[in-house]
């Protein structure tokens, strides 16, 4: 068994160090095996038939859900590799707000598993992580969307600095679609001198969560409106209830 020194033993995210170090799944906690092993991807990433649009859950042999075919969103393809639940909350939250951007190799992993992801990713010539809003980047220290994008694509398609968070927005859970879709509304915007990328291309956004989709919608219009010819997003969990941005 691995023992790791005292001062890395109290740091918060010791807990995700130990697993890595010793090869213990972080779900089952069996080894040797790797942070996420073979039996727990299969069991918690499988695969289910989700809309195109938004990737909510749909029967088999349904494209798009009846929201997108109400509200067709400005996305042409949305991708996810999970649900938000059980057991992937407790990590996509050490990743993000317990300084483990280690995990990222692991999610990426997941991602890149998933059978409709690795199309839209593939298609993209242009791949954007979702950005953060300025205090929330220093808050947290590092963007988990640019760490997952990073491992999902060369980094010559990669842009990280073309799409700008320009506001904080009020917190999302509570709202109506309606409500949220507003809150939104020009929260992002495209660098200027970047927005030559754009011009004819396909894009890929790269995000963790996706709640309602609606900072992705925002996202994705805002990269339409400055030129881009499609706009399709990636992302590793998906739900309907509240979750963190």
């Amino acid at each position: 068994m691995v023992r790791l020194p005292a001062a890395l033993r109290a740091w918060p995210w010791r807990r995700g160090w130990h697993e890595r170090l010793s090869g213990q799944c972080a779900i089952c906690h069996a080894w040797p095996a790797r942070t996420v092993c073979d039996a727990c991807a299969a069991r918690f990433a499988r695969p289910v038939p989700r809309c195109q649009c938004c990737a909510l859950p749909v029967p088999d042999g349904v494209t798009r859900c009846g929201a997108c075919l109400r509200h067709p969103p400005p996305l042409d393809a949305c991708a996810a590799c999970c649900d938000y639940a059980w057991p992937w909350p407790e990590h996509i939250g050490r990743f993000k707000y317990q300084g483990d951007p280690g995990w990222a190799a692991t999610i990426a992993t997941l991602m890149r598993s998933a059978p409709w992801v690795e199309p839209v990713l593939d298609a993209a010539q242009v791949v954007v992580p979702m950005p953060l809003a300025p205090g929330r980047l220093r808050q947290r220290g590092f963007n988990q969307a640019l760490e997952l994008a990073r491992r999902l694509v060369p980094a010559q398609r990669l842009e990280p600095r073309l799409l700008l968070r320009t506001r904080e927005t009020t917190p999302q859970s509570g709202l109506d679609r309606r409500a949220r879709l507003a809150n939104l509304r020009g929260a992002f915007a495209v660098a200027p001198a970047r927005a030559h990328r754009l011009q004819g291309a396909q894009v890929a956004l790269v995000d963790d969560v996706m709640t309602s989709g609606a900072s992705l919608f925002a996202a994705a219009q805002a990269l339409r409106d400055a030129g881009a010819a499609g706009v399709s997003a990636v992302v590793f969990a998906r739900t309907e209830a509240p979750a963190p941005d």
